[in-house]
């Protein structure tokens, strides 16, 4: 039996054949009959648990005659699958990171400044993508995108979200005052949802390895866990045991160091009277 993978850009390998199989109304045994593979294994080749050899990958997008660009990414993506690590370059956390959070049955995420895109306001969004100089018709895109990913806390399948966020982020004000306040009370509200915890670390908690920056930690029911890093111009993906382990360990020692649900709400009521809000 082949050894399962589903390293980071395997599973990227595989979101990007499933939704160029469904953008030409595929079905899966339709497609495994095309290419002449069977239909467990094109499966596991979408899933990202096993890597096809980048000729078989050829083949697949020349029957779905796959625009060139895309063609070029997913045949780059078959030649690296196997290496655990992955810099994406992409930027706002879109491409796979977008399907991390459908796939995913758990998921940590620390954020030392901002408040967490899944939990973010239309108009808090807005202020972070029109700070980056784009049109207005992409910044509204952007946002569009961002506020559709909440169907991942809402929906029929609730992801269960841990949500660690430092007390910069809620005393940063972006935008004008309102534009703040109605992101601190969109917080108040998405922390009753039972599948949100939602917890605040103090400025004065002194040395912690949040420090370092923000992150956000997946695990799935089935597939290993996978740590997200976004940056300016990309993000990486890590996958070895290692690195997530230590990834685990520092979102252990900051929710150590983190108010308690009930506190945190509190504090969050805090800073809004003291915007005055």
């Amino acid at each position: 039996m082949a050894t399962l993978v589903a390293t980071p850009r395997s599973r990227a390998l595989g979101f990007g054949l499933r939704a160029a199989r469904v953008a030409r109304g595929l079905g899966l045994r339709e497609l495994a009959r095309l290419v002449d593979v069977a239909p467990q294994v094109l499966s596991h080749w979408e899933s990202g648990t096993r890597v096809p050899r980048v000729e078989q990958v050829g083949l697949i997008l020349g029957a779905m005659r796959v625009e060139p660009v895309e063609r070029g990414r997913l045949l780059e993506l078959a030649e690296y699958a196997k290496e655990p690590n992955w810099l994406e370059r992409t930027s706002f956390a879109l491409g796979s990171y977008l399907e991390y959070e459908r796939a995913a049955s758990a998921m940590v995420n620390w954020e030392p400044h901002l408040v967490p895109g899944l939990l973010q306001t239309s108009e808090y969004a807005q202020v972070i993508f029109g700070s980056h100089g784009l049109p207005r018709q992409e910044v509204d895109r952007l946002t569009r995108i961002r506020l559709r990913r909440r169907e991942v806390l809402t929906g029929r399948h609730r992801l269960s979200c841990s949500v660690l966020v430092g007390e910069e982020a809620l005393r940063r004000t972006l935008g004008d005052p309102e534009t703040m306040a109605g992101q601190l009370r969109h917080l108040v509200q998405a922390a009753r949802l039972e599948n949100i915890s939602l917890r605040v670390v103090p400025s004065d908690s002194g040395y912690h390895p949040g420090l370092k920056g923000s992150f956000v930690l997946f695990d799935f029911a089935q597939l290993p866990p996978v740590v997200h890093i976004e940056h300016l111009r990309g993000n990486s993906h890590l996958y070895d045991r290692e690195y997530v382990t230590d990834y685990r360990v520092a979102a252990t020692t900051m929710t150590s160091l983190a108010l308690t649900e009930l506190d945190s709400h509190r504090f969050i009521q805090t800073v809004l009277v003291e915007l005055g809000r």
